[in-house]
């Protein structure tokens, strides 16, 4: 049977989506260094120390999750950025989109006695209806503990993205998404995983970062999670992935409320960290979406494709 596929850190995002697009996910090892592992941990602690654990079976009775992580942590940050994963992530998905955002992100302890999460394909957060022909998503689980069989190491079954979705796999064609800290397990939204069961005595811990087309609705509410008076911080390549952007030609803008002739109408998310930024998606030269003919028209400077 197919064991899970290993690259080194140097490895090439051609390297990395040529084993997805086979396997459905890759292990890149050792892509972080002690210090990035020291401040994670720092950083991330004190709020899994006081996370209560989950209440059914898919969250985990004896897990703890975090979320918010682009708010709560510098570190993690960078992970979202992180060159080889950005790299990677815009590559496998360019055929369904035009641009990436952040879908989700998470701090998870496995505890002592938890046992194994059901396997799952993690586009089931849109339903049924999304065609499987469209991949969506480029998620990444690393690791700051050891992961093992042992300990509850991702389960993940590779070749499952090609798959009918009713089939099941058998126990023997499940693998372990074993790692040391600092690895990263790259995988997409169709490919069968799930938390695995840990009998030792230590957590099992990772950061989940996971990215997706950025016309889909995003699984972690980024803009509650890191609203503006937290994203003004951040640099503008990260505000961009959360989604403080246009999603293609004018999916995003905002109107500000308030009295009469006061703030910005039909502005890019952008105005609200540089004034200087164009405030209209609708300038000329810009692009609008026709819904009728399914394809972008020349806007005017005050009209759009919805009148």
């Amino acid at each position: 049977m197919t064991d899970i596929v290993h690259l080194p850190a140097n490895a090439t995002p051609d390297d990395v989506c040529a084993v997805i697009d086979d396997q459905g996910g890759v292990i890149v090892d050792r892509v972080l260094d002690a210090d990035t592992l020291a401040r994670l941990e720092a950083e991330l602690t004190p709020y899994l120390d006081a996370c209560a654990t989950g209440r059914n079976e898919f969250a985990g009775f004896r897990t703890k999750r975090v979320g918010a992580l682009l708010a709560r942590s510098e570190t993690c940050r960078e992970l979202a950025v992180h060159p080889l994963v950005n790299s990677a992530a815009a590559q496998y998905l360019e055929p369904y989109c035009d641009a990436l955002q952040l879908h989700f992100t998470q701090a998870v302890s496995i505890g002592r006695g938890e046992g194994a999460q059901p396997l799952h394909r993690d586009r089931g957060v849109w339903g049924s209806t999304l065609n499987r022909s469209v991949e969506t998503q480029f998620s990444t689980i690393w690791a700051l503990t050891d992961f093992t069989h042992a300990n509850g190491a991702t389960r993940f079954v590779p070749g499952s993205h090609r798959w009918d979705k009713d089939r099941h796999p058998t126990p023997e064609e499940i693998r372990f998404a074993e790692m040391a800290p600092g690895s990263v397990l790259l995988y997409n939204g169709t490919v069968l995983h799930g938390g695995g069961e840990n009998t030792t005595e230590r957590e099992r811990t990772g950061v989940l970062i996971h990215y997706t087309l950025n016309w889909l609705r995003q699984e972690e509410n980024q803009y509650l999670s890191c609203p503006p008076d937290v994203a003004h911080d951040l640099t503008p390549k990260l505000r961009s992935l959360i989604g403080y952007s246009l999603g293609g030609p004018v999916l995003g803008f905002y109107s500000t409320p308030g009295p009469p002739g006061t703030g910005v109408e039909l502005a890019r998310p952008e105005t609200l960290f540089d004034r200087s930024a164009p405030p209209s998606p609708t300038l000329d030269g810009e692009r609008f979406y026709d819904p009728v003919s399914d394809e972008a028209m020349a806007s005017t400077a005050t009209g759009g494709s919805d009148r």
